[in-house]
């Protein structure tokens, strides 16, 4: 009842003149041509006596500059010609400064015409000669904006911004949660994440790593951090997400380019500018001690309609948008019929390495109860009696684990092993670099930019599972 109010009176009433000391204090994340593109500004309501009496009404945006288009950058990035700056329209821009606001209400601020932008017009002065003056005129939503263009919207949208919430995390979830993070740069956080944890919100999810995330990771910046890809609940290992909307925006077309790549024209020799290696413990051996997998992917409802599950599609040609490359090499193997592989996706399917390991390979992956229930039929533990305790296996014991989490458990000496599925590396291009070096100069040579290097230890059943096969 709340919102509606005060959307009525955003979108019905005429704005209120401005009154000292009632700042905006709207965030936005915008490029100056003297910082990063992470630096944060605050808006203000315009009120200068020298213009005209009608600004105090409005809240002023930051003068337009030159942007970059994070999707044309991500392209690039990833080895498809495309530009990095793309025409600015002017809801594009509000959106973009700001992201706090419900973008229903900056669509139709737009369609009731309550948006202006100041312009530029010839005037006559007192004695007769032409001056430029500045004045407020509507704006439509698609119009473009030229460098230096300034938006007005109406005051009252003050009142829609959300207030400070405090943190919904205790100390000590604060702490794990910030405990998972490896790496950190202006662009993007990696954290490894452990098993058991799921990445979005949904049914029967109480907390996920996205929003543990916004009230854990943001630190300085008024954006929160926003996924980029997935990892399942039950696997492991690095997981990316950009700090900021041109950030993760830039990490999307990556991910999205590479995938769709790899999907319609197959392997090629280059170098991936993506690359992403997991461990995973397998039951069995393939035939072959590398090697490289295609086979479409496809959803299938079992159960009467109650669950789905992922398989192999016999027709190819009706599941174009689902296949599914995987490049795989053997690391190790055991006496005791288990084997180490490092998968390597090309494509990023639901269950893909999963899939491709059970049902392809014929191994599937120890833990993986879905895909590999009669495997697990004839599960019999391991028991190494002689084998220590680990340090990180103390640690946790001294220290209960937040949000109910069993990091100690799970290895293959118990009758219910965990999934053993790691995300242990991750290759891809230094956004964060890109982003500058593309706001220093739109014309910059992106070919000879550096790639990061991400690498996740293992988790501490998995560590354990190969401890005890190389003892």
């Amino acid at each position: 009842m709340v919102y509606t109010e005060l959307l009525r009176r955003v979108l019905l009433q005429v704005p209120r003149k401005f009154v000292p000391g009632r700042a905006a204090r709207l965030a936005v994340s915008v490029s100056q041509p003297h910082q990063s593109h992470y630096s944060t500004k605050t808006l203000t309501s315009t009120n200068d006596n020298n213009d005209n009496s009608k600004r105090g009404k409005w809240v002023t945006l930051p003068p337009f500059t030159t942007t970059i288009s994070g999707a044309a950058l991500g392209k690039q990035l990833a080895g498809v010609s495309s530009g990095a700056t793309a025409e600015m329209t002017a809801v594009k821009w509000v959106l973009r400064c700001c992201p706090e606001l419900p973008r229903s209400l900056i669509q139709k601020l737009f369609r009731l015409r309550q948006v202006r932008r100041e312009s530029s017009v010839m005037e006559s002065s007192d004695n007769g000669d032409q001056v430029h003056a500045a004045k407020l005129k509507r704006v439509a939503a698609k119009d473009s904006l030229n460098s230096g263009d300034r938006i007005f919207l109406p005051n009252t949208v003050q009142e829609l911004l959300p207030k400070k919430q405090d943190c919904p995390c205790t100390e000590e979830e604060m702490n794990f949660i910030q405990s998972l993070e490896f790496y950190k740069d202006p662009a993007i956080i990696a954290i490894n994440k452990p098993p058991g944890m799921a990445v979005q919100g949904g049914i029967g999810i109480k907390r996920s790593l996205d929003e543990l995330a916004a009230a854990c990771l943001t630190y300085d910046y008024l954006e929160s951090p926003r996924l980029v890809h997935r990892l399942d609940r039950d696997s492991s290992g690095i997981l990316v997400m950009g700090r900021t909307q041109l950030s993760a925006t830039v990490l999307h077309s990556i991910f999205r380019v590479k995938t769709f790549g790899a999907s319609k024209d197959g392997l090629d020799n280059e170098k991936r500018i993506l690359q992403r290696r997991y461990w995973a413990l397998v039951i069995g051996s393939p035939r072959r001690p590398n090697g490289l997998i295609s086979a479409p992917l496809g959803k299938v409802v079992v159960d009467n309609g109650k669950s789905d599950r992922i398989t192999i599609v016999d027709n190819a040609q009706n599941m174009l948008s689902q296949h599914a490359i995987t490049e795989y090499r053997v690391i190790g193997s055991s006496s005791h019929g288990y084997t180490w592989l490092e998968l390597s996706p090309l494509t990023g399917r639901k269950h893909q390495l999963r899939v491709h390991c059970a049902e392809v390979l014929g191994t599937p992956i120890v833990g993986d109860y879905k895909y590999g229930w009669q495997a697990h039929k004839r599960w019999k533990e391991l028991h190494s009696s002689d084998l220590g305790k680990s340090s990180n296996e103390k640690l946790f014991k001294e220290k209960s684990i937040p949000f109910g989490l069993d990091l100690e458990n799970g290895s293959i000496s118990e009758k219910q092993p965990r999934l053993h599925l790691h995300c242990k590396e991750m290759v891809l291009p230094d956004v964060s670099q890109a982003l500058q070096n593309v706001q220093l100069s739109s014309d910059c040579d992106l070919s000879k930019l550096e790639s990061l290097k991400l690498v996740a230890p293992l988790p501490l059943h998995m560590q354990r599972s190969w401890d005890i096969l190389n003892s």
